[in-house]
């Protein structure tokens, strides 16, 4: 089976490189195809970036992509001024080879709990795959909000691998949502399916209004707020996965 691998923090991102390296683990064909640059928040977007301009697809333009080369893979790679979603549409129509049996989106920077995976560059490449009829995974490492914290990729990894069987098997269509604690081992971390939380784990919020300008803030939510939640299960040292249902 084929596996296109993508992201939304940008070609460069070790997470991108540990989700690779899993599926390809798993005997899976690879195939890299992942943002020159990040793109976060972008949610299920279909922009191309051309240098310094922006354009929606669909227009006259071109996307632009480069072949690359990610540390410790023999997989064939490209570096796409686009947005996640939109490299997903260009893959189903063969801009990257075969169209792909599955698309592993991530590893992410963050988690991606409750009904803000809306937002998530990561979770909208998996959602536009499972539009098109693909399976997707939307794979996720709970850093927390910190920069000086220590990521740990490969315990995600591990974790994919287990997801893996059991998405290869389903429908085809079928996108879930990972996300890992941020724990220097695999081993002990138990696996558990979970519904959405009603919200993410910040929240922005509109604080002043000055003229034209307006002023947002980021507030965080308790995962105590959520009992039975991916939010809280997380929080609790759980890996959380959720069955997403791309149509509703």
């Amino acid at each position: 089976m084929r596996a296109l691998i993508v992201n939304d923090d940008g070609i460069d991102s070790p997470g991108l490189a540990a989700l690779a390296r899993a599926a390809a683990d798993a005997g899976l064909e690879v195939v890299i195809a992942a943002p020159a640059e990040e793109h976060s928040g972008a949610s299920a977007s279909i922009i191309a970036t051309q240098g310094a301009a922006v354009t929606a697809a669909g227009g006259k333009g071109t996307v632009r992509s480069e072949r690359r080369e990610v540390v410790g893979l023999d997989a064939e790679a490209h570096a796409v001024h686009a947005a996640p979603a939109l490299i997903v549409l260009l893959a189903l129509h063969g801009s990257f080879g075969p169209t792909p049996d599955v698309v592993l989106s991530g590893i992410n920077r963050g988690a991606n709990v409750g009904t803000a995976i809306l937002h998530s560059g990561t979770v909208g490449a998996a959602l536009t795959a499972g539009q098109g009829g693909v399976r997707a995974l939307a794979a996720s490492l709970d850093v927390g909000l910190a920069d000086d914290v220590e990521h740990h990729w490969a315990t995600a990894a591990d974790v994919v691998a287990r997801v893996l069987p059991t998405l290869l098997a389903s429908p085809a269509g079928t996108v879930h949502n990972l996300n890992v604690p941020n724990v220097a081992t695999a081993e002990g971390v138990e696996l558990v399916e979970a519904p959405l939380a009603p919200f993410g784990i910040v929240q922005t919020t509109m604080t002043e209004v000055d003229g034209d300008d307006v002023r947002l803030s980021i507030r965080q939510h308790s995962a105590a707020d959520a009992p039975g939640t991916d939010m809280e299960r997380l929080a609790s040292g759980l890996a959380t996965v959720t069955a997403v249902d791309w149509g509703a």
